[in-house]
């Protein structure tokens, strides 16, 4: 995916108002507007300043588009960070025109989002929509947090800043990432006699220095001695819920998996809980070791080059 330098595309600074990104888009989609200008590149110039106004002039979409942060060359390969937009609030919106892959990777999840119906002055104000990282082992038993939330805002003079806003939240036991967390009353304000729009948070998982979360499902990478996973035996492992005690088969290899039913995210379902063996080596670090060492070389009659004919 090709990066996208949304304020170059317009010609503007990274400072410049929101007034200043209105007039530079209107007065460059007349010079490439595709019905004016029949130069070889005009249709195309005009779809990147097409794209570039859709987030530029969005508060929103900017303030989120310059957590990114700069250091980036128009066209190379990029990659978001990871959650870079967790805890970023999103009123969402709608874009009938087709953008970039860059666009739609970062801004695409609020094309779901709903739109203000006006009805006599009165209407209903707008779901916002939010992604929050929560612990894993919050899944596990369920908690109340106090989370903080950027919410964009544009100053008197027409610059984008984002403001701070923190919500308590109680994130239910049994649940998984992607899941959404509706907290109705605090969306945006509605107008007239209109009821609040709900913010609605999606749940994704912190990452954790043990644990990868795939769905209701919980792998970890557990280490074992090489006779643990030759002679098989019990070993104790960690889980979100307490250790518990394994049996490892005689004979593992590494990376064999073994699968603890219902270990994993609690549920009316249950995930499981996916122990990844990885055999760790004792270090060489001393007369007796070495001499443990060359005695497996010498009676064991074994090379884990064989598969590859060598």
């Amino acid at each position: 995916m090709e990066y996208k330098d949304y304020y170059a595309a317009l010609g503007v600074s990274r400072e410049a108002t929101q007034d200043e990104i209105k007039r530079s888009y209107r007065k460059l989609a007349r010079q490439f507007h595709p019905d004016l200008n029949k130069d070889e590149g005009a249709e195309e110039r005009f779809k990147e300043i097409g794209e570039a106004n859709e987030v530029l002039s969005d508060p929103e979409k900017r303030a989120a588009y310059d957590q990114l942060g700069t250091g980036y060359r128009p066209g190379q390969d990029f990659q978001p960070p990871p959650d870079w937009d967790a805890g970023f609030e999103y009123s969402g919106g709608r874009q009938d025109a087709a953008f970039s892959d860059f666009f739609e990777d970062l801004f695409g999840r609020t094309r779901q989002a709903e739109r203000t119906q006006h009805r006599q002055f009165h209407a209903r104000g707008q779901d916002h929509h939010a992604k929050i990282l929560v612990d894993v082992s919050d899944a596990f038993t369920g908690a109340k947090r106090t989370i903080q939330m950027k919410v964009p805002k544009v100053t008197a003079d027409g610059h984008v800043i984002t403001e701070q806003r923190t919500l308590n939240v109680k994130i239910p036991k049994g649940v998984t990432a992607g899941r959404h967390i509706r907290l109705k009353g605090q969306g945006a304000p509605g107008l007239g006699e209109g009821e609040p729009g709900d913010l609605y948070l999606e749940i994704e998982f912190a990452s954790h220095p043990i644990y990868n979360v795939d769905g209701p499902d919980i792998y970890l990478n557990l280490p074992v001695s090489p006779w643990e996973a030759a002679l098989g035996g019990k070993v104790k492992a960690p889980t979100p819920a307490g250790a518990v005690d394994v049996t490892v088969p005689a004979n593992s290899v590494q990376g064999r998996k073994l699968r603890l039913k219902g270990r994993g995210i609690p549920g009316k379902v249950p995930g499981d809980l996916y122990i990844v063996l990885q055999i760790a080596l004792p270090a060489s670090d001393s007369a007796k070791a070495k001499k443990i060492y060359q005695t497996m070389a010498d009676e064991l009659p074994f090379n884990p080059r064989a598969a590859l004919g060598v």
